[in-house]
């Protein structure tokens, strides 16, 4: 028998390390090393520590012979939630946070300046690695103040709110040679180009799920207000009840029932020498996770954990997986930066890359009509840019490789919307159409330095008259104007620039700075998407 003494030693060395564990101050996972903090607003860490537990977070720099310190002792509620607000903090590296209750945590190499969430899907999601001269991006890629975050892939029926749930968020690195390879090579360039313009550090957070549609990346609070949407709502509610209605014990129960039953047809095939038949699997004793193309499901793992992140701006490259409903992504699309602006409590600026040519499906349109939707959404909302790559797609691949371009043009988009830069950031957009002696005649906006025609002759127009029917157009520049005729069409009525899936030969009309014109239409016909009226 071990002596008393001994024993009430034990015993009061394992309260004393359990009770350790209650109290640590914990904060939240998205806050590492190497972070980026926006700057221009107040700054808020939160986390975990024990119920009531008293927490001092300090935010300080030293630079320059001086030193700057915020200081901010706040207290746990009775959950154990804590957060801490700091006021704005000027651009620049060299910050450190250090959160102290029972234990203490420290941060070093933090930054503030600029974030950025980079979201969407595949083509977001594609790699430094699997892209264009992967080598030679890498080899440039060393900047301290270009920093990079990773939210890997995770569904979830529910917001996540239990922030010890997020493994799978990863922690802050800055770029270079070595982190650089399998982050989005679309947000990496948008960073560069932002951080070299912009001349302060820049964060990039990547939350991105290849293959995935635009409704799993939206809150059911949204789906659920647009009566066109609510069936995506539906089927949200659906997923996160039947995670609530999980039972292990029953699940458990009927695969022992399951099984059983296997066993006696399997021994039975077994010995009439047929086939066994697939044996159940043994259930989880938590609810299965929810696939990825889930209304919501994204948004609750992936978005909802950081919104309290303080956070500039977004970029997205997404649609694929909605071309098939594109007229339905008019709605959804629009709803889902609304709803990300209101859960951001800000005016999120959302620049958003058009799809770039790709064969589509068999209507041969439906990746034009999305672009268009896309489109609408970037003219109907404020703070809301379109970078436009109908000059870097392939017909037999859905990842274009060249990624560089797009997440420039993006930075442009930025640049021009959000930080009020004197720059040309789009290519021609369609101002007006007039129709006069068997010609169209187009007016522009975005002309910047003058129209071009790129490698020849413009392509890609065609006209119709009042029947609809559309021809290919003969095309010519002329000032700031592009003036259409066509024999087929003596009466053009509308025109369409661009309207296909993929075009051959390429399009080739852009503006002197190299932008290349959005693809467009003038008529209303209804989109091959779009539902047929109910009789």
């Amino acid at each position: 028998m071990r002596p008393f003494k001994a024993v009430l030693l034990a015993l009061g060395a394992s309260v004393f390390a359990l009770g350790t564990a209650r109290a640590d101050v914990k904060p939240h996972p998205i806050f590492s090393d190497n972070m980026v903090l926006q700057q221009g607003t107040d700054i808020v860490v939160w986390g975990t520590a024990a119920p009531n537990e008293g927490v001092n977070v300090t935010l300080e720099r030293k630079g320059d012979g001086a030193a700057s310190t915020s200081a901010s002792g706040v207290k746990a509620d009775d959950k154990g939630n804590w957060s801490a607000k700091f006021g704005k903090q000027k651009a620049g590296t060299g910050y450190t946070i250090t959160i102290e209750g029972k234990n203490k945590i420290e941060f070093k190499n933090v930054a503030v300046g600029e974030v950025w969430v980079c979201s969407g899907q595949s083509n977001m999601e594609w790699s430094v690695n699997a892209s264009e001269t992967p080598q030679k991006v890498k080899d440039g890629s060393k900047n301290a103040d270009l920093r990079l975050f990773t939210v890997n892939k995770r569904t979830a029926a529910k917001p996540i709110t239990d922030q010890s749930d997020l493994t799978h968020f990863t922690k802050w690195v800055e770029a270079g040679p070595d982190t650089v390879g399998g982050f989005s090579a679309v947000g990496l360039a948008f960073g560069q180009k932002l951080q070299k313009e912009l001349g302060v550090p820049v964060g990039l957070i990547h939350s991105s799920w290849g293959g995935t549609p635009a409704q799993a990346w939206t809150s059911l609070e949204a789906l659920d207000a647009d009566p066109m949407l609510k069936y995506y709502a539906d089927a949200a509610r659906a997923t996160a009840k039947a995670a609530d209605d999980f039972n292990p014990k029953a699940a458990l129960e009927a695969y022992e029932k399951a099984h059983a039953a296997w066993k006696i047809a399997a021994d039975k095939a077994k010995a009439d020498n047929k086939p066994v038949p697939k044996e159940p699997a043994k259930p989880s004793a938590k609810p299965a996770a929810p696939g990825p193309g889930s209304p919501s499901v994204l948004y609750n793992a992936m978005i909802y954990p950081m919104l309290s992140f303080k956070t500039k701006g977004a970029i997205w490259y997404q649609g694929e997986s909605n071309a098939g409903k594109a007229y339905e992504y008019r709605t959804l699309f629009t709803a889902m930066i609304k709803d990300w602006r209101k859960q951001y409590n800000c005016d999120l600026p959302f620049m958003l890359v058009q799809l770039a040519p790709f064969r589509g499906g068999a209507s041969g349109v439906d990746y034009a009509e999305l672009r268009d939707a896309q489109l609408y959404a970037a003219k109907s909302l404020p703070k809301t840019g379109i970078a436009v790559i109908t000059d870097l797609g392939n017909e037999t691949d859905i990842h274009p490789k060249p990624k560089q371009p797009v997440g420039e043009r993006l930075a442009l988009a930025a640049l021009g919307i959000e930080y009020g830069k004197k720059i040309v950031y789009y290519g021609p957009t369609l101002k007006d159409a007039k129709y006069a002696s068997g010609t169209a005649t187009l007016t522009f906006d975005n002309v910047g330095g003058g129209l071009v025609a790129k490698d020849g002759d413009l392509v890609g127009f065609t006209v119709a008259g009042k029947d609809g029917k559309f021809h290919p157009a003969k095309a010519t520049i002329k000032g700031d104007t592009v003036v259409l005729t066509c024999e087929m069409v003596p009466e053009p009525a509308a025109v369409r620039f661009g309207w296909v899936n993929f075009a051959k030969p390429t399009l080739n009309f852009f503006n002197k700075e190299g932008l290349p014109a959005t693809p467009f239409r003038t008529d209303d016909a209804p989109y091959t998407t779009q539902p047929k009226p109910k009789k």
